[in-house]
């Protein structure tokens, strides 16, 4: 597998071109779900990852299967199981023959070693296993037997996730969830585009995708992503947006008193600002406004937000409470 590097700069206008063509193709095949493929394709851009939440039959695994086609890169599925092992994420050291009959020590990599890794159903492994892949996600890197390996660049992992209400899941640490730049939550379909879906699914004809870009060209649009400049008043909007999602800090909203146990780490600051950029980009600007700060925030923040048993008795969600936040944190000009 070849590592991508960045080369020639893109243009915003190349930029939009290039994210029209994957959507387009994803499309083809993908029924509906455009604000779903849209924030996908934003953490992809950004150098995020991504955790798809619904329940099953959604075409969450479809999706991220025809995103790799459509990206041509290289694909690993790892279905999350009870009796997964770490070792079979990572990879693990083997004996092998070196041909001369002695025994010598080589490394067999593990599915991890691709550009965009599928953890199918994350919640269904032990937080053991699921911890295997916070080095991977955070460094890009894998360390076996005092040994570390870096992975081939682009590298994402898009996870998906059955809600945890459901039988035979594990809740996802919370630092195995900060790890993700977006949770996605994936709706069911409407009924018309159930009627599509039914329509293409069914027939002699299977939907099929075509290639619209590659790593290198992810990692190019990635890098102009991130020169695109910030104003200090949007950065400091989504600094008091972060800091008002604490309970016992003075900024914070009654409904974040009454219904939070924690905040967003400062990496929940960093979502709102790469996928900030990369949303502006997406529209056709090469700034950042408030309405892409606030067009990711329920993404970028609802896994980073720890109810406390009062909200969860009264029904309350992650995303009431980011709404909340959306309405009471000023914006000064």
């Amino acid at each position: 597998m070849a590592d991508a590097t960045v080369q020639t700069e893109l243009s915003p206008a190349e930029f939009r071109e290039i994210a029209a063509a994957i959507e387009q193709q994803v499309g083809a095949v993908i029924v509906g779900q455009r604000e779903v493929v849209r924030l996908v394709l934003m953490c992809i851009i950004a150098g995020g990852h991504a955790l798809l939440e619904g329940v099953p039959g959604l075409g969450k695994t479809m999706l991220i299967r025809t995103l790799a086609d459509v990206l041509d890169l290289d694909f690993a599925r790892i279905q999350f199981t009870p009796d997964l092992m770490p070792a079979d994420i990572t990879g693990t050291d083997v004996l092998e023959d070196d041909g001369t009959g002695r025994k010598v020590r080589m490394f067999q990599r593990g599915p991890i070693f691709a550009n965009l890794v599928l953890a199918d159903e994350i919640n269904r492994a032990t937080p053991k296993t699921q911890s295997a892949l916070l080095e991977a996600m955070q460094e890009k890197s894998v360390t076996v037997a005092n040994r570390t390996y870096q992975l081939d660049l682009p590298f994402f992992v898009l996870a998906t996730q059955n809600p945890l209400e459901m039988e035979g899941t594990y809740p996802l640490p919370e630092a195995q969830l900060d790890r993700f730049m977006f949770k996605i939550d994936v709706l069911f379909p409407s009924s018309d585009d159930l009627v599509e879906i039914l329509s293409r699914t069914t027939g002699a004809e299977v939907p099929s995708a075509g290639v619209a870009a590659d790593g290198a060209a992810i990692l190019r649009m990635g890098d102009l992503a991130r020169r695109v400049p910030v104003p200090s008043h949007v950065g400091e909007y989504v600094a008091r947006l972060v800091v008002a999602t604490h309970p016992d800090r003075p900024e914070a909203t009654d409904m974040v008193r009454r219904y939070l146990r924690y905040g967003s780490s400062p990496r929940g600051a960093q979502a709102l600002i790469l996928g900030a950029k990369v949303h502006a980009l997406l529209d056709g600007r090469y700034n950042v406004a408030f309405e892409d700060v606030r067009a990711v925030a329920p993404a970028a923040l609802r896994h980073r937000l720890l109810l406390n048993f009062e909200a969860q008795a009264e029904g309350v969600r992650p995303d009431d409470v980011i709404a909340d936040l959306l309405e009471n944190v000023t914006v000064k000009a």
